[in-house]
């Protein structure tokens, strides 16, 4: 890829709710004369010029694109070494971006969290990125910053003070306050829609190591979590967590890029502790009723559409004092031969939103800026085997994350 670019970072849906808020961190952080030279893009130039009528300055460049238009989005990508793209679900907009993007030797990252859309993009393009020299990184937000970041932290924490990486980990979300946003339940909705229509779908959601190299898609780790159980390293009672199905994935995918160093019997599983004592259980199996409720129905059916209406609709969130009144906090724990390690991860800010925009913005100024600092490796990958420690610099550093050893 070509450093003499006009933008570092493009930011792809800039007139979305993320989007905005993307722009609204950069802005603040950056401000527009600074290291990071970005622009918003869009379909449409008049939400594209209330976003920055909004923003309250009218110098932030501004680029028409459409989603199914081949040759703009390849101009897009010529333009900038990031793009930067809250356009989803993924599956619908997102395919033409991600080839322009290999085509052109251009970084891009997302906030995708649909399983069998990653596998597709894996499938077609991790070959040709590799070829290109660039960067394709899903999973930026929420989905899957924590788990593969944590996962990241604890390691490197057990490797420099024990000599050895932990065989086995567990992530367990505490505490957390924030919505779901709506656009990572309409990307939900459009992969249960997917999987409906075709097995194969199905196969791929469901299978553990389903975003893992062709070939490398089996192992020791069981199917996500479906009940309710005590932890005794908690001594409270856990239950799935929703973001698990693809947090784990990316997880191991991470592990089986860097060619397994914490050896091929790793484990890992994610789940969300509900509480302790008789009311922790009973929180637990309240949690996965609501979930399941959630869950059930036939895509399109009036059942379906009812309990949509419960949701927000993607554009729509929460407002500026909810979302920093919002929080989370990951506890990791890893197995060693002789010991037991424990990390904690949290975000000052709700995990939908305001974290999430800033975990993203993050992910694209690091792959923009800290070129010289980042793993030597290209293709379809995750936040970790694409930026290592840059990133946890900076998600420590701008981001509002924590990262940190429990004694």
């Amino acid at each position: 890829m070509s450093t003499k670019r006009e933008f570092d970072v493009i930011i792809w849906g800039a007139s979305g709710f993320t989007g905005r808020l993307v722009a609204e961190y950069y802005l603040n952080t950056y401000g527009l004369d600074g290291e990071l030279k970005w622009a918003m893009a869009g379909r449409n130039q008049t939400k594209l010029e209330e976003v920055r009528k909004g923003l309250g300055n009218d110098n932030i460049p501004l680029i028409l694109a459409d989603s199914h238009d081949t040759a703009s989005l390849n101009e897009l990508a010529k333009r900038t070494k990031v793009v930067c793209t809250t356009v989803g679900p993924y599956a619908k907009y997102g395919n033409e971006l991600v080839a322009a993007c290999v085509e052109n030797g251009t970084d891009y990252c997302d906030l995708a969290g649909e399983t069998q859309w990653i596998r597709r993009m894996i499938d077609k393009h991790h070959k040709a990125a590799k070829e290109a020299g660039c960067r394709i990184v899903h999973c930026c937000g929420f989905d899957s910053i924590p788990s593969d970041m944590g996962v990241y932290f604890l390691q490197r924490e057990a490797k420099h003070h024990y000599g050895e990486y932990c065989y086995h980990i567990k992530m367990r979300l505490k505490a957390a306050k924030g919505a779901m946003s709506g656009g990572t339940f309409a990307s939900m909705n459009n992969v249960m829609l997917e999987a409906s229509k075709d097995p194969e779908v199905k196969k791929v959601i469901f299978n553990p190591y389903g975003l893992n190299p062709q070939g490398e898609m089996s192992g020791p780790d069981k199917p996500d979590m479906q009940s309710v159980k005590y932890d005794s390293d908690l001594k409270a009672w856990i239950m799935p967590f929703i973001m698990a199905a693809i947090n784990t994935r990316v997880v191991r995918r991470s592990h089986a890029l860097k060619s397994y160093p914490y050896g091929k019997d790793f484990l890992y599983d994610e789940a969300m502790m509900s509480g302790k004592g008789f009311t922790g259980r009973a929180k637990g199996y309240a949690g996965l009723l609501t979930l399941g409720l959630m869950m059930a129905g036939k895509p399109g059916s009036w059942y379906k559409n009812t309990i949509n209406r419960f949701f927000p609709e993607p554009g729509e969130g929460p407002n500026k004092a909810e979302r920093e009144a919002g929080f989370f906090t990951f506890s990791v724990i890893g197995r060693m031969n002789d010991r037991t390690l424990v990390a904690k991860v949290t975000g000052d800010r709700d995990p939908g939103y305001g974290s999430t925009s800033k975990m993203l913005g993050e992910s694209a100024a690091c792959l923009a800026l800290d070129k010289k600092h980042l793993p030597k490796m290209c293709g379809v990958l995750t936040p970790s085997t694409a930026m290592g420690d840059a990133l946890l610099h900076r998600l420590e550093e701008k981001a509002g994350l924590g990262f940190s050893i429990e004694p």
